[in-house]
């Protein structure tokens, strides 16, 4: 779940800071250019009240479009101190400025080699200025553009525009400028980026870290650690209320399987007497009957023999099933290989009466476990194996150690399990339809689950091919948290 709220927190973020970032780094080009253009207004404001005082040409004030400009007539000094101002700015500031008459000769201009001839910014601010009209409204220059800025101002007097004063700026010092400001702006942005991450980490792990623990609590329920709880100590108080009320539940049905488990361990206790004075009575009654009624396996006294044994077995396994779950599992390094192998030797005998192949491969593997719980999970396997393995086929035991767990693989030759019978295969009293004329109560796989469980460890079933079921027992190497 972390892994898809925090890309969407950090996306958002991402969209926010771009959505202030980006107006505000336009805004602050748009502001250093406003800057320097206020700044040459002012300069064409100032020569261009110079230039109102310079005496107008004699001549003809038009020429032919083409034609060179030639100076037709002499100059005064106000003319002279208007280059001079010219020249002084050019020399200080490197900004070309120059006042055109409106045929765009000029009255003084620094360089000069500055003419409004032709095409171009100069030349349309020009042409702008000429009717009375602000020509400072340039286009903007953003940092990787090699521009510049051009601003003009018309020179009027007695109300009509007689000159234009035009001034021609670089924009590397701007650029420069305005550059720096959105590195500044950048690098805030990074830095708010990087907190919000942070703060979204801290955020999502507060919030999903109680999600965690009622996952692994109720993974630790699911497969029979009943008494694990949640810890309600952290997280939104709804999460909190969650976990309180999912405790709440766990109790309760940890209350009802404790019921279900007395009731099914006193059912059992208190139903062996009777049983046992009854199968007491059925032998001496064998004793008084004529020797033909109490002879042969088809004989009633032993048909009903037979079923009185196999209800006390039934009986036997209840109970075992009921203290299997209920009793803590008492842990210690166990050598598992030496443990299966007497488990094998202890097995041979039964499986060589029926003709059955018992191998085993057994090296020393050590892990934690229940001796004896483990011990009667491999018998409750081994003889499910010898069961359904017909005569002149094998059971392999193996034993083997993965990382963390080591394992006791028993498999077997005989006719397997579907996959729909595969999926129920370990529940309570369950047995395949195909095997119901085989002994057996149906809940010995269901006690070796028990057992296991309450180590730390689990039982799994699998397809053995070409044919036959394949028991995988599980057991930590590493010893158990509490």
């Amino acid at each position: 779940m972390r892994t898809r709220l925090l890309p969407l927190l950090i996306v958002l973020m991402a969209g926010v800071l771009l959505a202030l970032g980006l107006p505000l780094a336009i805004s602050v080009a748009a502001a250093n250019q406003q800057r320097v253009v206020v700044d040459r207004i002012d300069d064409t404001a100032r020569f261009a009240s110079l230039a109102q005082y310079v005496t107008p040409r004699t001549s003809g004030l038009g020429r032919v479009p083409g034609e060179p400009c030639v100076e037709r007539g002499g100059t005064d000094e106000r003319q002279h101190t208007l280059q001079a101002e010219l020249a002084r700015y050019n020399k200080v500031y490197g900004i070309r400025a120059g006042v055109f008459y409106r045929d765009g000769c000029p009255m003084a201009r620094a360089p000069g080699n500055l003419a409004v001839s032709g095409s171009g910014d100069l030349r349309d601010t020009f042409d702008v200025a000429l009717y009375s009209r602000p020509g400072h409204d340039p286009r903007q220059v953003w940092p990787w553009q090699d521009g510049r800025l051009v601003v003009a101002a018309p020179v009027t007097r007695d109300g009509d525009v007689v000159a234009v004063v035009v001034t021609d700026s670089p924009t590397d010092q701007m650029r420069r400028r305005t550059l720096r400001t959105w590195l500044v702006i950048a690098a805030g942005e990074t830095a708010t980026m990087v907190l919000g991450v942070l703060a979204a980490l801290r955020l999502t792990s507060w919030v999903l870290r109680p999600v965690r623990v009622l996952d692994t609590t109720t993974h630790d329920i699911a497969t029979g650690r009943l008494k694990s709880r949640v810890a309600a100590a952290g997280g939104p108080p709804e999460l909190r209320r969650l976990a309180r009320s999912f405790n709440e539940m766990a109790d309760n049905v940890q209350a009802v399987l404790e019921q279900q488990r007395a009731f099914v361990a006193d059912a059992s206790h208190q139903l062996r007497n009777p049983l046992a004075a009854l199968l007491l009575r059925i032998e001496l009654l064998a004793l008084e009957l004529p020797d033909g009624g109490a002879k042969g396996s088809d004989s009633p006294i032993a048909s009903v023999r037979a079923e009185g044994k196999r209800l006390a077995q039934v009986l036997d396994d209840l109970l075992d099933l009921a203290l299997a779950e209920h009793a803590d599992a008492d842990l210690g390094l166990t050598d598992i290989g030496e443990l299966a192998l007497e488990r094998v030797a202890a097995w041979r005998p039964v499986a060589d009466e029926k003709g059955v192949r018992l191998v085993s491969d057994c090296p020393a593997v050590t892990a934690w476990a229940d001796p004896i719980a483990l011990s009667s999970s491999l018998d409750a396997v081994i003889d499910n194996a010898l069961k359904f393995t017909p005569s002149g086929e094998s059971v392999e035991v193996t034993v083997a150690s993965h990382g963390n767990c080591s394992t006791v693989v028993v498999t077997d030759e005989g006719p397997g399990l579907t996959d729909d019978e595969m999926s129920r295969i370990g529940d309570r009293f369950w047995r395949s339809g195909r095997h119901q004329n085989i002994d057996g109560s149906g809940l010995g796989l269901s006690i070796s689950r028990a057992l296991l469980t309450a180590g730390g460890g689990r039982i799994d079933y699998a397809h053995h091919e070409p044919h036959g079921l394949r028991v995988t027992v599980t057991v930590p190497r590493n010893q158990p948290s509490a």
